[in-house]
C-alpha cells in the first residue's frame, strides 16, 4: 500500500465524497486567461458544508482508510471492489489537517473510515487523530467523526471528548434492506450507537446543569460532542417509499434528538470505476441518481424540523410518495384548501408557517412588523414572502391577491415541469 501522501489524499478524499453529511460545490474551477487556472481547484478533499444559520464552512473530508472487510453492495469501498487501497497514519492526518488549517484552506475536519478491523480499533484510530489535533497541534477548528457501529460506550465517550459532532450512518430505511445489501451490518448495532450517544449526551447536559447550579452560574468545562449527532440514509437503493423514510426520520428525531438526517441519492457503484463491470443483481438498474426525490425528502425533512408538521400530514398510506413537481408544503396546502386563506394580520406563528412561500424567518418578521402597523399585500414582498406561491393562500386586511378557487390550475402554475435545476432552499419555502 506504499502510496505517497499526495496519492493518499487523492484516493481517500475521493472515497469519502459520497457521504452526504457534507456537500461539495461540484466546481472543477474556472479557466483564466489563456486557459490557465489561478488557485488550487482540484477536488482534493476540501468540501463545503453549511451551518444552521447558512454560513458556508470548508472542511477536509477524508477517510482514515478505504480498506474494508464488509461487502456492502452499494458502497464504492466494499471488500470486492477493484479499487486502490490505502490508509493514513494518525500523524499524517494530524499534520495534513493542521497545515490546511494554518493556510486557511479549511475550518474543520470530517473523518470517516472503512471497517478494516474490529469497530473499537477503527474508532480508536479516528479518536486518536482528533485527540492529537486538539492536544498536540492546538487545533481549535470543527471536527466531525463517524461513529463505527459496534463501537463500545467507553470509546464513544472518548470520541465525544474531542469531536464537535459524531454520526453513525443508518444507511437503509429497514432492517430487511440492510440484511439484503449489507448483511455484515446490524441495525441493532447502528441504533445502539445512536442510543449510547443520546444517553451520554443527556448525562453530560444534566451534569453540566447541576455543576452550573452548585457553582453559582459558572459555565461547566464538561465537553461531549456539543454539535450533536447526525446520520445518513441512502435513497433509491431499495424499494421503500417516501412515507417509510419520513416516518423513520421522524422517529429518529424524536428518539435520539438527532440534529440532522442526510439523504443520499443512490448512485450505482458500477459507475464509480469503469474497470468494475460486475453489477450486483440485488441493486436496481438506475441510469441516474434520484436527485429530485432526494431534494423533496430534504424539503419534507425541513417541514418536520422547522415548520412543525407531523409525518402523517406530509404523506399518507394512500399517497406514499412525495410529489416530484411541487414542494411538499404546497402539496399539503392544495389538499387542505379549506384551511385557507389565512389573514396575515391575525394568524399566529404556527398558522403562518402553513402558508406556502412563507418560512420561519418571514413568519417572525410578519409578527414583529404588525406590532406597529397592519400589513398590506405590498409589505409582504419586502418582508421576504415568496408571493408566487403565497398569493393563493392568504389575505391582508381582507384583501386577496388571488382566490384559491381551482387547485388543479394552481398546481399547474406552481409545478416544476421536470424537476430540473432544483436546489434545496436554506431557510424558507
Amino acid at each position: 500500500m506504499g502510496h505517497d501522501l499526495h496519492e493518499k489524499i487523492s484516493i481517500l478524499s475521493g472515497a469519502a465524497k459520497y457521504d452526504a453529511s457534507c456537500a461539495t460545490s461540484g466546481s472543477s474551477g474556472f479557466n483564466g486567461k489563456g486557459g490557465k487556472k489561478f488557485g488550487a481547484t482540484l477536488p482534493m478533499g476540501v468540501c463545503h458544508s453549511w451551518t444552521q444559520d447558512g454560513r458556508c464552512v470548508s472542511l477536509l473530508k477524508v477517510l482514515y482508510s478505504n480498506v474494508c472487510k464488509y461487502d456492502c453492495a452499494y458502497c464504492v469501498n466494499r471488500a470486492s471492489a477493484d479499487v486502490k487501497r490505502t490508509s493514513f497514519t494518525v500523524e499524517e492526518l494530524a499534520e495534513l489537517t493542521s497545515e490546511f488549517y494554518r493556510r486557511n484552506y479549511i475550518e474543520g475536519l470530517f473523518l470517516s473510515s472503512g471497517i478494516f478491523a474490529d469497530p473499537d480499533i477503527v474508532m480508536e484510530k479516528l479518536t486518536e487523530t482528533a485527540k492529537t489535533l486538539r492536544t498536540e497541534r492546538g487545533f481549535g477548528g470543527y471536527i466531525h467523526l463517524k461513529l463505527i457501529p459496534g463501537t463500545g460506550e467507553k470509546m464513544i465517550r472518548e470520541a465525544g471528548k474531542w469531536a464537535d459532532r459524531l454520526s453513525v450512518n443508518i444507511e437503509l430505511p429497514t432492517e430487511k434492506s440492510l440484511q439484503c445489501l449489507a448483511p455484515e451490518k446490524s441495525k441493532k448495532a447502528i441504533i445502539g450507537a445512536m442510543n449510547d450517544f443520546s444517553g451520554i449526551s443527556c448525562e453530560t447536559d444534566e451534569s453540566n446543569r447541576k455543576q452550573k447550579f452548585l457553582s453559582g452560574g459558572k459555565t461547566s468545562s464538561s465537553f461531549f460532542a456539543p454539535a450533536g449527532q447526525s446520520t445518513q440514509l441512502i435513497v433509491g437503493a431499495t424499494s421503500e417509499d417516501d412515507r417509510q423514510i419520513i416516518n423513520l426520520t421522524n422517529s429518529l428525531y424524536n428518539k435520539f434528538s438527532l440534529k440532522r438526517v442526510y439523504y443520499s441519492a443512490f448512485i450505482h457503484p458500477g459507475s464509480y470505476a469503469q474497470k468494475d463491470s460486475r453489477f450486483d443483481p440485488r441493486l436496481p438498474e438506475t441510469a441516474t441518481p434520484p436527485l429530485v426525490r432526494e431534494h423533496r425528502l430534504y424539503q419534507a425533512d425541513w417541514l418536520l424540523r422547522f415548520y412543525h408538521f407531523s409525518a402523517q400530514e406530509i404523506l399518507s398510506q394512500d399517497e406514499p410518495f412525495l410529489d416530484t413537481h411541487i414542494d411538499p408544503k404546497t402539496a399539503w396546502a392544495l389538499k387542505n384548501l379549506d384551511f385557507f386563506p389565512i389573514e396575515i394580520n391575525r394568524a399566529d406563528y404556527e398558522t403562518l408557517l402553513r402558508i406556502p412561500g412563507i418560512g420561519a424567518k418571514t413568519a417572525r418578521r410578519i409578527i414583529e412588523t404588525r406590532r406597529s402597523r397592519n400589513l398590506t399585500i405590498e409589505n409582504l414582498h419586502r418582508i421576504g414572502a415568496t408571493l408566487k406561491r403565497a398569493r393563493y393562500f392568504l389575505t391582508a386586511g381582507g384583501a386577496y391577491i388571488e382566490k384559491p378557487d381551482d387547485p388543479v390550475r394552481i398546481r399547474r402554475l406552481l409545478s416544476d415541469s421536470d424537476g430540473a435545476g432544483l436546489q434545496l432552499p436554506l431557510f424558507e419555502f
